[in-house]
């Protein structure tokens, strides 16, 4: 099975430290060390304004389940005017600050290897820009899911024969990358951003996105979801101006990764 060569290729790292999301990329990446490596593994979670609610516990809860040590880091890509800046190159700053972080710790208490979850299909999209990876270069983290080919369907079925609950978990990217991009990122923006999120969350829009704009939400569901979000929409209107949004805009092209990387609509 292909997770025995995911498993044998982490092997040769010896002990390794893991950029642990908790999303299912790096929870397979995580299971296999642990897997292959045993004791020999750290998983590392990084906590920020840009996280949304909720998931840096659920990533300590899952690291109880796979059976490895987790520890959680304060990142302080806040303190960059260049991530504030929300250039396109806004997620280099953000993985310098978290890769550099591990990289110390790595360094300092022997761990000879970082990995990350980064599968094969991230950034095939056109539209889908990356500028993380070049900081993952810089600091020589190793993604082996992408080195195998291993892409986002072969990611989650590993995770279900490793018996992972997050295996249909949809993405959870941060919350800047809801901001268009020369937008500043403001901490009570993506306050805004996590709130209306669950909101719609727990009205049972598992995969869902609020780009924000200003007091515009332009929220993208799949696109056999927009019929049920339009029956609801009025109702979502008013959630989502309590938490400072003034319209609720349904996108009818629907859920789409790098959307904001699109060309301006006429």
């Amino acid at each position: 099975m292909i997770e025995r060569r995911l498993e044998a290729s982490i092997a040769p790292f010896g002990r390794v430290i893991v950029a642990f999301s908790g999303g299912v990329d790096s929870a397979v990446v995580l299971a296999a060390a642990s897997r292959a490596l045993n004791a020999d593994v750290l998983a590392v979670t990084a906590s920020s304004p840009s996280v949304a609610q909720g998931e840096v516990e659920s990533a300590a809860m899952l690291a109880r389940e796979i059976g490895v040590a987790h520890e959680i880091v304060l990142t302080r890509e806040f303190d960059d005017a260049r991530y504030r800046a929300n250039a396109s190159d806004r997620c280099y700053y953000c993985k310098s600050e978290l890769y550099s972080t591990l990289s110390r710790i790595a360094s300092d208490r022997g761990f000879r290897v970082v990995l990350d979850g980064t599968n094969a299909d991230d950034g095939a999209a056109a539209l889908d820009v990356r500028p993380g990876r070049v900081a993952a270069t810089e600091f020589a983290v190793r993604s082996p899911l992408a080195e195998l080919g291993i892409g986002k369907s072969d990611v989650r079925a590993i995770a279900a024969r490793y018996g992972l609950r997050v295996a249909a978990k949809p993405a959870t990217p941060c919350l800047s990358s809801r901001v268009p991009h020369g937008t500043r990122i403001e901490i009570d923006d993506l306050r805004r951003i996590d709130l209306a999120e669950r909101y719609l969350r727990a009205n049972g829009f598992s995969t869902v996105r609020v780009r924000h704009f200003g007091s515009t939400a332009r929220v993208e569901v799949p696109t056999q979801d927009i019929a049920r979000l339009r029956d609801i929409q009025e109702r979502a209107g008013r959630a989502l101006a309590a938490v400072g949004y003034d319209t609720l805009e349904i996108d009818p092209r629907g859920y789409r990764t790098g959307s904001l990387n699109e060309p301006p609509r006429p």
